[in-house]
């Protein structure tokens, strides 16, 4: 594969989707690569250490390293972020979230650079205003917590901005699975603790339901792989460096798979990716967190394939599969 000149910056490129993306873009033949996170942390060192880069630079040093760089960049993947839903002190949030990412906009309108950067599903809320990605919805969204609040921040304040990079899109994730979370502990994906609670005891634990509407197991989200959050954002990429894609695209994009499915539907997966039967048990709910429990999750798909996007997504089932029996069970890293 020819070996394509752009040089590339991936922020949160140690983390979950961000070495993902490097490991995509790698694939792509994009071996210029300016890698940048907290590379201190010795249990995110697997998803890094064996991409294809030119540059791995420290997340707080990134900025005065750009102002005595002679390196031209061409595009800017920004996915670092502050992403636990279970710290609750703002100001952490604000600072990785809202106002590095106001520099990491800066920068890229300075110097005319396309600009992808990770928004979150988060920002919906309860979804008592839907999940439908316009931006005249954004400034009534309530999200649930510091970090939701932080995402959504940062959303409002682009919107609202008369100079950007002449390509842009904030993208909101929903719920992402998939080969490199090994690090992320309690905020890892549902099915990453479902295989591991099988391989100790057998059993998965799903929590109960504590609304009547939905039977236990049956709360819904939009679970998304990552190997197809990477191909759009992938996509987004190279319609940008080809100079094809329309400045009216630029915005607020949906990436989940415009499907729910179920807690019981995700485990059962987990469980056919191993050739074994279910055993699932309910357990009640924290009562910390049920006020703030989403029931339901779904995107709306329709402005992205607006946009152009030809892809499809891939279902849960063969997702899940590929993610157990391809990466969990032997232990490798995307």
């Amino acid at each position: 594969m020819t070996t394509n000149p752009s040089t590339i910056i991936v922020t949160g490129a140690a983390g979950f989707i961000g070495s993902c993306m490097a490991g995509y873009l790698n694939a792509q033949g994009y071996h210029h690569l300016i890698l940048v996170d907290d590379f201190g942390v010795e249990a995110k060192r697997k998803n890094w250490e064996g991409k294809i880069y030119d540059h791995i630079v420290e997340r707080s040093s990134l900025f005065e390293w750009l102002s005595r760089t002679e390196t031209k960049i061409d595009a800017c993947i920004h996915l670092g972020a502050r992403t636990d839903t279970t710290e609750f002190d703002y100001i952490v949030h604000e600072a990785l979230n809202l106002e590095y990412s106001k520099q990491i906009w800066q920068y890229c309108t300075a110097k005319n650079i396309p600009l992808m950067y990770a928004s979150s599903a988060a920002t919906y809320g309860a979804g008592e205003n839907g999940y439908n990605d316009a931006h005249d919805t954004v400034a009534a969204l309530k999200p649930l917590n510091p970090y939701g609040v932080s995402k959504n921040e940062f959303d409002k304040w682009a919107l609202t901005q008369t100079e950007g990079p002449a390509n842009w899109t904030g993208l909101k994730f929903f719920n992402v699975y998939g080969p490199g979370e090994y690090h992320k502990g309690r905020m890892a994906s549902v099915i990453f603790h479902a295989f591991n609670q099988i391989k100790e005891t057998g059993k998965v634990k799903l929590f109960k339901s504590h609304k009547p509407d939905y039977k236990d197991g049956e709360q819904l989200r939009d679970f998304i792989y990552v190997k197809d959050v990477v191909a759009v954002i992938g996509w987004m990429l190279e319609t940008m460096l080809d100079k094809k894609w329309q400045p009216l695209h630029n915005g607020l994009y949906n990436l989940g798979t415009g499907e729910a499915r179920s807690f019981t539907d995700l485990v059962e997966s987990t469980y056919a990716g191993l050739d074994l039967a279910p055993n699932i048990e309910f357990i009640d709910m924290p009562v910390d967190i049920r006020d703030t429990y989403q029931y339901f999750t779904e995107a709306n798909m329709e402005k992205l394939k607006a946009a152009g996007f030809p892809g499809a997504f891939t279902s849960l089932e063969v997702g899940v599969k590929d993610y157990v029996a391809n990466y969990l069970q032997k232990g490798l890293i995307y």
